[in-house]
């Protein structure tokens, strides 16, 4: 019993870190995840929506913590009982998703690894295993150095952690898994392959035929019965493949100009997904952003997914005098963690990308402009 509980103790202690460190990277991608699940089509307990962000911080600092904890052998009487009361929140939350088919990934691994919510439930169910080994083994469980240096380890990791969540809000990921990374190309990403594997799904069709209710299955096609049609059903087999980039966009209200854009050289993008929500302190940035990347013979525009009368009103208040685009709000949430932020482009690649707090870091050499 003695090895089980140390072999569970630093399998538990180790998950817990990755999993929170690669969340605590990103603590507002999680944030955006938590939002949701707390939506009316999920849980809906959308009054905890404005506090997303700061349950998503307090979290990943929790989580991080505990495996330290558990790993170092700091308070072990709270640490397991807090693990298990994490872990049957996170297996009664997943398995909803997955039941009831509400959210397709949990969020669990942030970016780095996407799991379906099956996976993410048989996930959740072995490490409950392993936790309730720890719980009946608790005993075992001893400080691996005295009880000072325990100490400020326990101190150390929660100090690190708050750090290290402050440090990415104010500036961007330290590392960024996603599709927009610095050196994607966007026209790659949007591109399917003619191998690539093709969705399957299964059609139920109900009929009544001399007054019995008959369903047949097919893959879409119409069945050749002789009865009267009452209605039918679908459901997605196997989902196919999904590029990495499937919902961006540039449009303005009248046409679809995503083909020009990304075809456009020397290139400055400011990203905001509200308008209404922009940072003041970055907002502010703007006017001289625009006047450096014109006089270095940048073309610069925005994207957004405010509406006209939000666009006028920001160009006004900051004297702003390039375009606003539309983009789907959930793509523009992905490509940056920043509201704005701002992105630097040749042909759909994405050379630089900057928090508003570093746009001191983001370098426009002087570049010919070509002709409108």
């Amino acid at each position: 019993m003695k090895i089980l509980v140390a072999l569970s103790r630093v399998f538990v202690g180790v998950l817990f870190i990755i999993s929170g460190m690669i969340k605590l990277n990103d603590p507002l991608g999680f944030s955006y995840k938590l939002q949701e699940y707390f939506s009316a089509d999920v849980l809906n307990v959308e009054f905890f929506i404005p506090y997303a962000l700061m349950i998503s911080v307090l979290v990943v600092i929790f989580e991080v913590v505990l495996g330290v904890f558990l790993l170092i052998g700091y308070k072990p009487k709270f640490t397991i009982w807090s693990l298990l009361a994490m872990i049957v929140f996170f297996t009664f939350l997943t398995f909803y998703s997955a039941y009831f088919d509400k959210v397709k990934d949990c969020g669990c691994f942030g970016d780095a690894l996407k799991l379906t919510p099956w996976e993410s439930f048989t996930k959740d169910l072995i490490l409950l295993f392993f936790i309730l080994i720890l719980v009946i083994g608790l005993k075992y469980i001893k400080p691996v150095f005295g009880k000072l240096q325990t100490t400020i380890l326990a101190l150390l990791s929660f100090i690190f952690s708050l750090w290290f969540g402050y440090h990415v809000l104010m500036h961007l990921p330290a590392k960024d898994f996603r599709a927009y990374k610095i050196g994607a190309n966007i026209q790659e990403g949007m591109s399917i392959p003619e191998d690539a594997a093709k969705p399957v799904q299964e059609f139920y069709w109900k009929f009544n035929v001399n007054g019995e209710e008959k369903t047949i299955t097919t893959d879409g096609s119409y069945p050749t019965v002789k009865g009267d049609f009452i209605s039918v059903d679908s459901k997605m087999i196997t989902e196919g493949y999904q590029p990495p980039i499937y919902d961006f966009s540039i449009e303005s209200n009248d046409e679809d100009l995503t083909t020009q854009f990304l075809n456009e050289d020397n290139l400055v993008v400011v990203i905001s997904y509200n308008l209404d929500k922009i940072e003041t302190q970055g907002a502010l940035k703007l006017k001289a952003l625009q006047d450096e990347a014109l006089r270095q013979g940048y073309k610069i525009i925005g994207l957004t997914a405010s509406g006209e009368e939000a666009k006028q009103r920001i160009k006004e208040a900051y004297k702003l005098d390039f375009e606003f685009y539309l983009c789907d709000e959930k793509a523009l949430k992905t490509i940056v963690r920043a509201n704005p932020g701002i992105l630097e482009m040749d042909k759909g690649t994405i050379k630089q990308k900057v928090h508003y707090n570093d746009l001191n870091l983001l370098e426009l050499p002087k570049v010919e402009r070509k002709p409108e």
